[in-house]
């Protein structure tokens, strides 16, 4: 493939109202949008969404920027490479990285499929004309959560994700589910529990969850091994997956009965297949991940989400559940809970450049 140069952007914008965990409160979001465009003017796009500090991984927005200025997109357009598949190998001397990788992973991929006039999840084999929704429900008021799902629910969402923690999991859960007994639930740990808390997350099977994400350490394996054959309800890995090599040694050793991808998180579009295609294999249940993110990264997840193994409702809510406005065209819109694949080449949406304009802070051009 032949790249003419390869752009980023910092944008910013607020949320619409701020995201609580017991580890951070989101207010405001900024992430790196790139640009990778060929001879002819098409251009792809991909959306690096670490956070501003490091509080969910060890990559933040300023490190994310280090890393594709000076080492990836160098690399990138001095490689010699005909597909995109081969980027993983050209970046192998890069260790880790993954949501740096993903973004520049991502606006290649774009590209070639709009290169191709393809829609880029059928490239990789997704045939779904629609995709099913969940939203996350994020609050450490009790009659906030509430008044959230009571909002999500008008528009069919398939599953329901609410925060917990040591401190209000039992309160939080028995509400919900006297108000909503028979809503699609889970419950989302990050992290906030320790293998000594078994008896307590026990109490958690009551709840009839679909699952319990990461309850314990964010890069633990072997004791969620441990802790998986004292629960009914099945534990979610997230956190703890970050290469295909997590996701082999979490099924070998039954740490999970479900796996949530990340694809920014796994460094892009080959590793987070590779992982799909392992639990197809091994009949486990995946779901696509979200990272309060802008349109470009919730096109991709789309895109990802139409391969078959995604069998649970991801967390891919509409555009509106965090912005005023999006940077793309038509923004995601949840109806009935799903969501329209789009059928335009490459992620289907055009983007919104003058809401793109409005949100940059800073912008560079590398050739």
């Amino acid at each position: 493939m032949k790249l003419s140069s390869i752009s980023l952007r910092l944008i910013t914008a607020p949320l619409k109202q701020p995201f609580k965990t017991h580890l951070e409160m989101v207010s405001e979001r900024e992430v790196i949008v790139v640009e990778a465009k060929d001879q002819d003017g098409l251009i792809g796009y991909g959306e690096a969404v670490p956070f501003t500090s490091p509080w969910y991984t060890e990559e933040t927005v300023k490190t994310c920027f280090h890393m594709l200025e000076d080492f990836l997109i160098p690399l990138t357009l001095a490689g010699q490479f005909k597909h995109p598949n081969e980027l993983p190998s050209l970046w192998s001397g890069i260790r880790r990285n993954a949501m740096a990788k993903s973004a520049l992973d991502q606006a290649i991929w774009d590209l070639y499929a709009k290169q191709k006039g393809f829609y880029l999840g059928q490239l990789f084999g997704g045939e779904r004309s629609e995709v099913a929704a969940g939203v996350v429900v994020a609050s450490d008021n009790i009659g906030d959560a509430m008044r959230q799902i009571d909002d999500f629910s008008a528009y069919g969402y398939q599953r329901y994700k609410i925060k917990i923690n040591p401190k209000n999991d039992l309160e939080f859960l028995s509400e919900i589910r006297r108000t909503y007994p028979d809503i699609p639930l889970m419950a989302d740990a990050n992290s906030a529990y320790k293998l000594g808390d078994t008896s307590h997350l026990q109490k958690l099977d009551a709840f009839k969850l679909m699952m319990i994400e990461q309850p314990l350490r964010h890069d633990d394996i072997v004791e969620h091994s441990v802790l998986q054959k004292q629960l009914q309800t099945p534990i979610c890995l997230d956190e703890s997956i970050n290469s295909y090599h997590d996701a082999k040694n979490a099924l070998l050793l039954e740490s999970c009965g479900v796996i949530t991808i990340k694809m920014a998180k796994v460094g892009g579009w080959s590793e987070a297949v590779k992982i799909h295609d392992l639990c197809v294999e091994k009949n486990v249940p995946v779901w696509c991940g979200g990272m309060i993110e802008f349109g470009i990264s919730r096109a991709h997840n789309i895109a990802l989400a139409t391969l078959k193994g995604f069998t649970i409702p991801g967390d891919i809510s509409s555009s509106s559940r965090y912005w005023e406005e999006d940077i793309i065209e038509p923004e995601v819109i949840v109806e009935s809970g799903v969501i329209q694949v789009p059928e335009k080449a490459g992620i289907g949406f055009a983007i919104n450049e003058k809401r793109l304009n409005e949100l940059t802070t800073y912008s560079k051009v590398y050739r």
